[in-house]
């Protein structure tokens, strides 16, 4: 009987230590944000993700830039940024891509670091893409006065 108990236990170890093991394989991974070439799927159906298009205006005090192109297989992960290629303080000056913002050096004491702030790394936790999808859910936002046109 106690070897019963004792097998039933190293399973359910075994099995715990394989889920930790296998999140924390995914976890360490590089998200890949490849999609369909221009295509992007919503539960109403089907968007557009433009390659490249006019900068939308923003809607209020710090909103976060859209992305005005697309983003089909950038990869940004713990390893890689591929946002930074362009954006980065070494490379707008030759790509033509706006800057990164200095706010994204700090950390979260305000202390100025020599390169981005993990917290603002991952540039999609703010900044998404533009499309010409309609609200999945309605508001009746309005932007700030002199904002949104």
């Amino acid at each position: 009987m106690k070897s019963t108990v004792l097998k039933k236990q190293f399973s359910l170890w075994g099995a715990l230590l394989l889920l930790v093991v296998a999140g924390i394989s995914f976890a360490a991974s590089d998200v890949d944000l490849q999609q369909s070439p221009e295509v992007s799927g919503t539960a109403e159906g089907q968007i557009k993700m433009p390659k490249q298009q006019e900068k939308m205006a923003l809607n209020y005090v710090n909103q976060p830039p859209m992305i005005p192109h697309s983003i089909d297989g950038y990869q940004v992960g713990k390893n890689t940024n591929r946002c930074l290629q362009c954006h980065g303080v070494e490379h707008y000056r030759t790509t033509g891509a706006p800057r990164i913002s200095p706010t994204h050096f700090m950390d979260s004491d305000g202390k100025m670091l020599g390169e981005v702030a993990p917290r603002r790394y991952f540039c999609l936790q703010c900044h998404v893409p533009q499309t010409d999808a309609a609200p999945i859910v309605g508001n009746d936002f309005k932007p700030m006065p002199g904002y949104g046109q």
